[in-house]
C-alpha cells in the first residue's frame, strides 16, 4: 500500500508479495472468490455485537423522535428541507452545511490518521448490518464456512432448496425493513405510513423508491457484500493517504509471529509464535491475511485478533499476536505520539467547528430575499412621494407561527403589502410576497439609493435586509 508496512515486509520473508497484485476475491482470471467467514468468536466479537445492538436501535428509533411535535432528523432532499436535532434547515443556511460537511472530512481524516479504519469496523451500518444480522442469519441457516461450501457445491435438492429459499426471503423482509427505515429519514414516518396504507395508485413515486430501496440493499447484503467496502467505499482508499506508521490499526506482530511455522516437538529452528494456523484469515470477511500488513480491503473487524487469541490461549502463548497497534510499536517499540500532522488536523478542526457553531447561534429565525420588481419603474404620487414595487421571498426557520411586520428603517416611508392585509408565516415555510416601499420626496436625494428593510415579530427585529430604492434624478419635476 504505502511506507506503511515497509518494515513489515522487510522481515516476514515467508509473506510473498503477490497479495499486492490483485484484490483478495478475485482469481487469476479475474473471476470473482467468493468469501466464505468463518464464525467469528471472542471478546471484541461480542463488543461489537452490543455496540452493533446499540447502532441499529438508534437508527430505527430516530425516525420515531419528535421533537416539539416535528421530527428530530428529516433529511428531505427532494423538498430541500431538513430538520437535524429539532432545527430546520433551508438551501439558505447551505453556508452551514458547507463547513459542517468540511468539519466532518476533517474529522474522518484525523480519526484515521490517529485510530485507522475503526469506523469501518465498527460503526459503518454497511459492516454493521452484513456482519452482525445477514451473516448471523446465514450461519444460522446454512451452518459455518465449511458447511457453506458444502451446500453451494452441492447438487439441487430440496434441502438446498429450501434452505437458500428462506435466507433469500428473510435478506428481502430485512432489506424491505432498512429501506424504509432509510425511507423514512427522507419522507418522514406519516409520509411512509400513508404509502404503506393508502391504496398504491395514489403514491406510485413513494411505493418505487420504496421497492428501488429494498431491492439495492438485498443486492448489496445477499450477493455485493464485501464489494462495497473494496470497491464503491472511497473511505478504504483515502487510507492509503490518511495512514502513518504511527496510525492504529489491526496489527500483525512480525517481530513476535516470525519466522511461522507448525507447532511440532522435534523443530530444531527457533520459530516465532505463529503456528499458521491460518485461522486469521479463514475469519477475515474480505478474505486478506493481515500477517500481510495493512491492506485496502482490511475494514478493523478484529474478527482476526479474536481467531489469533483464541489459538494462542490454546498453546499456552501470550495473546495480542494480532492487535491494534502502530507499526512503529512493533517494530520500534515507539508509544503513540502526537505529531505536527495530528495537531495541524485538530487546529483546522478546531477552527471549522468553532465556525459552525457561532453561525449556529447567531442564526436568524427567519431569512429573507428582497428583489425589485423586474421591469417596474419608480412611481411618482401626486403628493411628491415616491414607491417601488418588491419581491420578496421569507423563509420561515422555525416551527412557530410568526407574524411579520416590515418596517423602513433608514428613510421617512411607508410599506404597503399587496394581495395581504397581514404578513403571517406559516411555521417551516417559504412565502413569496409582493410590496411597495413608498418615500417622502425628501428621503429620496439620487437616482439610486440605498434603503435598509427591518422584518420584526412584534418588537423583535428578526432580519434586516438593504436594497436600492430607484427614484428620479434630482431636480425633475414629477
Amino acid at each position: 500500500m504505502t511506507e506503511l508496512d515497509q518494515q513489515a515486509d522487510a522481515t516476514q520473508a515467508k509473506s510473498p508479495e503477490t497479495f499486492r497484485d490483485r484484490v483478495a476475491n478475485i482469481d487469476k482470471t479475474g473471476h470473482r472468490i467468493w468469501i466464505y467467514p468463518k464464525k467469528p468468536k471472542g471478546a471484541f466479537h461480542r463488543a461489537r455485537g452490543f455496540v452493533a445492538v446499540l447502532l441499529i436501535a438508534i437508527m430505527i428509533g430516530v425516525p420515531f423522535i419528535r421533537f416539539n411535535g416535528q421530527p428530530f432528523v428529516l433529511l428531505n432532499v427532494v423538498e430541500r428541507k431538513f430538520i437535524l436535532f429539532g432545527l430546520a434547515f433551508w438551501p439558505q443556511d447551505f453556508h452551514i452545511f458547507a463547513l459542517a460537511f468540511l468539519s466532518l472530512i476533517i474529522f474522518i481524516v484525523l480519526f484515521t490518521a490517529v485510530f485507522g479504519r475503526v469506523w469501518c469496523g465498527w460503526a459503518c451500518p454497511q459492516t454493521v448490518f452484513m456482519e452482525m444480522v445477514f451473516r448471523k442469519i446465514e450461519y444460522l441457516i446454512e451452518g459455518d464456512a465449511g458447511q457453506q461450501r458444502t451446500l453451494d457445491a452441492a447438487p439441487n435438492s430440496p434441502e438446498k432448496a429450501l434452505k437458500k429459499t428462506a435466507k433469500h426471503i428473510i435478506f428481502f423482509a430485512l432489506s424491505f425493513v432498512v429501506g424504509n427505515i432509510l425511507l423514512a429519514y427522507i419522507i418522514g414516518v406519516e409520509a411512509l405510513e400513508k404509502i404503506i396504507t393508502d391504496p398504491p395508485q395514489e403514491h406510485w413515486v413513494g411505493l418505487f423508491f420504496m421497492i428501488a430501496f429494498s431491492l439495492i440493499f438485498y443486492g448489496i447484503f445477499a450477493r455485493f457484500r464485501e464489494q462495497a467496502c473494496i470497491y464503491v467505499c472511497p473511505y478504504g482508499r483515502l487510507q492509503s493517504v490518511l495512514l502513518d506508521k504511527n496510525s492504529i490499526v489491526v496489527a500483525y506482530d512480525f517481530i513476535r509471529g516470525e519466522p511461522r511455522g507448525a507447532l511440532t516437538k522435534n523443530n530444531s529452528q527457533p520459530l516465532g509464535d505463529c503456528i499458521d494456523c491460518k485461522l486469521c484469515v479463514q475469519v477475515c470477511p474480505t478474505g486478506i491475511d493481515i500477517r500481510n500488513g495493512t491492506q485496502l480491503e482490511c475494514v478493523n473487524c478484529t474478527a482476526c485478533i479474536d481467531a489469533c487469541d483464541g489459538v494462542m490461549e490454546k498453546i499456552k502463548r501470550p495473546k495480542k499476536l494480532i492487535r491494534y497497534a502502530s507499526v512503529n510499536l512493533i517494530a520500534q517499540g515507539k508509544k503513540f505520539g502526537i505529531t505536527p500532522r495530528i495537531i495541524l488536523y485538530s487546529t483546522v478542526l478546531i477552527v471549522l467547528l468553532s465556525a459552525v457553531t457561532a453561525l449556529l447561534l447567531t442564526r436568524n429565525d427567519i431569512e429573507a430575499t428582497v428583489l425589485r420588481a423586474k421591469g417596474a419603474m419608480y412611481q411618482v404620487a401626486e403628493d411628491g412621494d415616491i414607491s417601488n414595487l418588491y419581491t420578496a421571498n421569507i423563509v420561515n426557520k422555525t416551527f412557530d407561527r410568526l407574524p411579520i411586520t416590515i418596517k423602513i428603517e433608514n428613510a421617512e416611508g411607508v410599506v404597503k403589502l399587496i394581495g395581504h392585509d397581514n404578513l403571517i408565516l406559516s411555521p417551516d415555510a417559504l412565502i413569496e410576497v409582493t410590496f411597495i416601499v413608498e418615500l417622502k420626496a425628501s428621503s429620496v436625494t439620487k437616482p439610486n439609493t440605498s434603503i435598509k428593510l427591518g422584518l420584526y415579530n412584534g418588537d423583535k427585529k428578526l432580519e434586516e435586509i438593504q436594497t436600492a430604492f430607484i427614484g428620479p434624478m434630482p431636480g425633475m419635476k414629477k
